[in-house]
């Protein structure tokens, strides 16, 4: 019994290199999390530490069992694990996206920084902490200094595109301001020379 015990609590990687690991996936997840609880978003700080210290963990997991499989003599492939994770995430991502309504889409961004939270988790849990580093800082600029080009530059550009052209409809040749042109304002007035059958 006491060795049946001893086994399922040893592992090939020192435990202090995997509590290492798990806490990198919490610290690096939540910077991406902490952004979008900022922002109140539907899936903020907790769901985004979840998602990374669940891939981390199937990261470490993946290694631990490729260990087992080639002490005993078999031929382990611990891209599958990857693979489900990546599927698994994506899945969860796909869930924050919505239709609204006029067919405008919310939630794009945020699908994609659940994502980005569990392939920092399989970086951190395989052990490539300088890559899982490396990804939340890029992610941490998309999600701040674009947003930031998008409010201050894109927005306006687009807003006053769209005023021009709302503009120039309105103000059509035959028509005055805000009737819709002067075809379309045609279009509805009743003529005047046809009498109305009694």
């Amino acid at each position: 019994m006491n060795e049946i015990l001893q086994a399922s609590l040893e592992t090939h990687l020192p435990f202090e290199d995997i509590a290492v690991r798990l806490a990198a996936a919490l610290v690096l997840g939540g910077a991406i999390g902490l952004n979008r609880e900022w922002l109140q978003k539907p899936a903020g700080l907790r769901t985004h530490i979840m998602v990374s210290l669940a891939a981390a963990t199937f990261g470490v997991l993946a290694r631990e069992m490729f260990m087992d499989a080639v002490e005993e003599g078999g031929q382990p492939d611990p891209v599958r694990v990857v693979e489900a994770v990546v599927t698994g995430v994506a899945f969860l991502g796909a869930g924050t996206i919505i239709q609204q309504s006029g067919g405008k889409v919310a939630g794009m961004t945020t699908g994609a920084s659940i994502w980005l939270a569990g392939a920092i988790g399989v970086a951190c849990g395989t052990g490539h902490l300088s890559i899982a580093a490396l990804c939340t800082g890029l992610g941490l600029v998309v999600l701040v200094a674009v947003n930031w080009f998008e409010t201050l530059v894109v927005e306006p550009m687009t807003r006053r595109r769209h005023d021009g052209v709302d503009a120039d409809e309105e103000r059509s040749p035959g028509g005055e301001p805000g009737d819709g042109g002067g075809q379309r304002a045609d279009l509805l007035r009743p003529p005047e020379d046809q009498s109305v059958p009694r």
